[in-house]
């Protein structure tokens, strides 16, 4: 817990983006089951949407459309629960219809109000599903949230490498420390067939990691099965948790386990000083 948050936010353990710099590399479907992964190993986890103007977590996780979270004491929003996860998205304030058209700092604006009057609790984890770039939106997050660190998710395609460089380079300068990369759509296997191609490009979520000094936490398949059941508003994790994908998300989250809070307990008696 922090007491150097601010109210809303000083009983989350850790806060940690899910970041991209471009569209369509999967990081929604990443942060989603992630953070079911943490649940389902008993972390209390909650989810922000800060995707002001595409928001998608509420289809990801099965919330009807129309539902809108409670109040209290006209100051605070409860997050809506679904598959044991605190969820909350701009999905939940206006209509499912309604364009988002609004500038910058108006966006800035209802990220902020959701990530601090939202009625959290006490949380391990916070992930907030960011939107892709590096714009007002990441900047906010990074002023108003103490962030413990950031996972950045790409392709192996170099036009979404050259992004995820500019997400890196982005928390970089806020110092948030990024905790490693996910390469998603590494490679297609043929349902018919069972031919594996590697459609995107092969080795640039290694190649990124390395450049940057981290590590590929995790690679998954161009695969239609994980897309069918986000869509669908049940994820690997819940709908098929002993599949290879589904694994692979919980792999994932025991890695960052690891970064964040149990590096220090395997090795009680190393200490690395960093200038």
């Amino acid at each position: 817990m922090s007491d150097t948050r601010p109210e809303g936010l000083q009983d989350i353990k850790h806060i940690v983006a899910v970041a991209s710099g471009k569209g369509g590399v999967g990081k929604s479907t990443t942060t989603v089951n992630l953070a079911l992964a943490m649940a389902q190993a008993g972390f209390k986890v909650g989810v922000l949407d800060a995707d002001i103007y595409g928001p998608s977590l509420g289809l990801m996780l099965g919330i009807a459309e129309g539902n809108h979270p409670e109040t209290m004491q006209e100051k605070w929003f409860l997050p809506i629960q679904a598959h044991g996860v605190s969820v909350m998205s701009m999905a939940f304030l206006v209509d499912a219809n309604s364009p988002m058209v609004w500038r910058g700092p108006m966006a800035a604006g209802a990220l902020q109000q959701m990530l601090l009057q939202t009625s959290w609790g006490e949380l391990d984890y916070l992930f907030v599903d960011m939107p892709p770039g590096t714009g007002d939106i990441q900047l906010t997050l990074c002023q108003k949230a103490q962030v413990s660190g950031a996972v950045i998710v790409t392709t192996p395609q170099d036009l979404a490498l050259l992004d995820a460089r500019k997400g890196i380079e982005m928390f970089k300068k806020v110092n948030v420390p990024v905790l490693g990369v996910v390469e998603n759509m590494s490679t297609h296997v043929c349902s018919q067939c069972s031919h594996e191609e590697a459609i995107f490009g092969a080795g640039g979520g290694v190649a990124l990691a390395q450049e940057y000094g981290t590590e590929l936490l995790a690679s998954l398949p161009l695969s239609m099965e994980i897309r069918i059941l986000v869509d669908g508003g049940t994820p690997s994790v819940v709908a098929e948790p002993t599949s290879a994908a589904a694994q692979t998300y919980v792999q994932l989250a025991h890695a960052l386990v690891a970064k964040l809070d149990g590096a220090h307990q395997a090795m009680p008696s190393i200490s690395v000083d960093e200038d």
